[in-house]
């Protein structure tokens, strides 16, 4: 569920057993979760990359790149990059464009899925809390999420007075940036492309050229610019070294406003457990979720998409079970991570008119979703299919075999 603005938001963060895990908390209610785990392989969304032709797909049109870990990258030949930025011709076949052992700068745009690779691009996209530096991409865009006419036009002005050079969108929230935070982010990011550039025709391939953020950067990236009165990082015995220390320092470094709001945990009673968070945490790995008056969802993944099904309980009236249910899917959506397709079969309705309230309900919960969803509309039987983009895997996976007492 999207947060209401006035609300009181906080961002935990600790690592337990193999899990380094960053948590929104709104009200005491679980909002966001960021989780990785520590003994596998790092998070590869948004990794960036020197990597190697390894071979050519004319079937495919697309080519496959060797970055030096697991299976091999999916690059589609839409996603090629010529000189200077331009986007190859419509239609061109991927031989044409690269050749077998040649050296591209890339990024991992989803991640690996059992034996696939990475799905891969040319076109780089580095993000952070107001703007997505896009260098290959033309002048400056604005979000859809973001207001209308007068506007938008507004700040597509401030950020062309503001930002140099090309490819710059904002992001959700940005009209509420102050000048000074938003030509700060801009040059950060413009610098962190150029060592890119350089970083890309030394050395050879392939190479790890920028790391993805992990957890804990993903949240405050993710949480863009929304109120955040306090941020608890565990414990004092990490600080001076590992993942608490640097979190704190990249915190300073890319968002000084969240400074002054950095706190740290000790003592013997873990973070989680001391903000009664644990019991949320561990409710995600199964698949009921309790709404009031006995209702509740029960969420089950198969190996095509994944099903939410709303039982009523005992309440009486369909329409107030679904409308809380609405919001109780987009919040399970953005926990568990779940994507690709989704079906929710709502409590059958009998007035006409009360399947498209639901359908506002849903589509208004997965507004601020920082992942791509889209609602395409209810079927006669109540059915409603959503999409949500691949961001990393889904939690339920990141939790199958955890060490560390973890679930």
């Amino acid at each position: 569920m999207v947060p209401e603005p006035g609300t009181d938001s906080e961002l935990l963060i600790d690592r337990r057993g193999t899990l380094l895990r960053a948590a929104v908390v709104t009200d005491g209610l679980l909002t966001d979760l960021h989780v990785d785990r520590c003994d596998l392989t790092p998070p590869q969304t948004g990794s960036v990359w020197r990597g190697r032709v390894e071979r050519i797909s004319a079937g495919l049109n697309a080519a496959f790149i060797d970055l030096g870990i697991g299976p091999s990258g999916l690059l589609g030949a839409v996603e090629v990059r010529l000189a200077g930025g331009r986007r190859p011709e419509s239609g061109a076949a991927i031989g044409s464009l690269l050749r077998s052992g040649q050296t591209v700068l890339v990024q991992v745009k989803a991640e690996a899925v059992g034996a696939k690779g990475p799905t891969l691009a040319m076109d780089v996209s580095l993000p952070g809390r107001v703007l997505v530096h896009a260098p290959f991409r033309r002048g400056v865009t604005v979000s859809r999420r973001i207001g209308q006419g007068a506007v938008r036009g507004a700040l597509t002005r401030r950020l062309q007075a503001l930002t140099t050079g090309d490819g710059w969108i904002a992001r959700a929230g940005a009209e509420g940036a102050t000048d000074p935070l938003i030509a700060a982010e801009s040059e950060a990011l413009a610098c962190a492309w150029r060592d890119l550039e350089r970083a890309a025709v030394a050395g050879t391939a392939p190479a790890l050229l920028a790391a993805a953020p992990d957890a804990g950067r993903r949240a405050v990236i993710g949480h863009g610019l929304r109120p955040l009165s306090r941020i608890v990082v565990a414990s004092d015995s990490d600080l001076q070294a590992g993942w608490a220390g640097d979190f704190m320092a990249w915190c300073r470094d890319a968002a000084p406003d969240l400074a002054p709001r950095l706190e740290t945990h000790g003592g013997a009673r873990p973070l989680f457990d001391r903000y009664d968070l644990e019991s949320q945490f561990l409710a995600l790995a199964g698949p009921r979720v309790p709404l009031t008056g006995g209702a509740g969802l029960v969420i089950e993944r198969t190996e095509a998409l994944s099903v939410v099904d709303v039982n009523g309980g005992e309440r009486g009236n369909p329409l107030s079970v679904n409308l809380e249910a609405a919001r109780e899917v987009a919040r399970q959506l953005r926990l568990r991570n779940l994507c690709g397709i989704i079906i929710v079969d709502f409590v059958s309705m009998p007035r006409r008119g009360d399947g498209e309230r639901v359908l506002d309900a849903l589509a208004a919960a997965v507004a601020d979703d920082p992942i791509q969803t889209e609602v395409h509309g209810m079927s006669k039987l109540g059915l409603v299919e959503l999409t949500r983009a691949r961001r990393g895997p889904m939690l339920i996976d990141l939790l199958s075999g955890c060490s560390g007492g973890e679930p």
